[in-house]
């Protein structure tokens, strides 16, 4: 039988190794295949050399294993800082994004991350860092959106010339009809 060969192996291998730590279900299936391969005999270094984990987590897996079977492989708690926002501010925020900030008697027309950090101080009295709030954007499906930078002492009829998608006014034109 001819060997079989995945064009772009590492990086589909990183790809796929992202994808296992993504879903708790394939993390069990992947601590699984550990306790699996060292039970048939493999070392914990050969072990993790082939799942691509290091040696020390795979021993942590198969001590788990050994102590609370299955259970032991189980998704738990994970450590870390509890979110700062409950669920109603999380749904009042993501409403008032679908607002201007200026209705909320905030600076701008855009939503950026200081501005979000600006209204989560207003209105709640969380403080929280732009780069936090920049990430509820992605988090919630929201978009930050940039008004297209203008570039200083530029020449604005030559700009115009260059514009992807031209303005309204020339397309139309002035409006009036010149008979000569």
């Amino acid at each position: 039988m001819k060997a079989l060969t995945i064009s772009d192996a590492p990086i589909i291998i990183l790809g796929l190794q992202d994808e296992i730590r993504r879903n708790a279900e394939a993390r069990y299936d992947h601590r699984l295949h550990g306790v699996l391969l060292v039970a048939q005999g493999m070392n914990c270094c050969k072990v993790a050399e082939f799942l691509g984990d290091s040696p020390r987590t795979v021993e942590y897996w198969v001590r788990r294993f050994e102590q609370k079977g299955l259970a032991g492989l189980q998704e738990g708690d994970r450590p870390g800082r509890p979110g700062r926002l409950d669920a109603a501010q999380i749904q009042e925020t993501q409403a008032a994004l679908r607002k201007r900030p200026c209705d909320f008697e905030l600076s701008g027309n855009l939503w950026d991350g200081k501005t979000l950090a600006e209204y989560f101080q207003q209105t709640f009295g969380i403080t929280l860092g732009a780069r936090q709030c920049r990430r509820f954007f992605r988090q919630w499906g929201f978009r930050l959106v940039k008004p297209r930078p203008l570039i200083a002492r530029a020449d604005p009829t030559r700009q115009a010339a260059h514009k992807k998608t031209p303005d309204t006014e020339s397309q139309t034109g002035s409006g009036r009809m010149v008979i000569g």
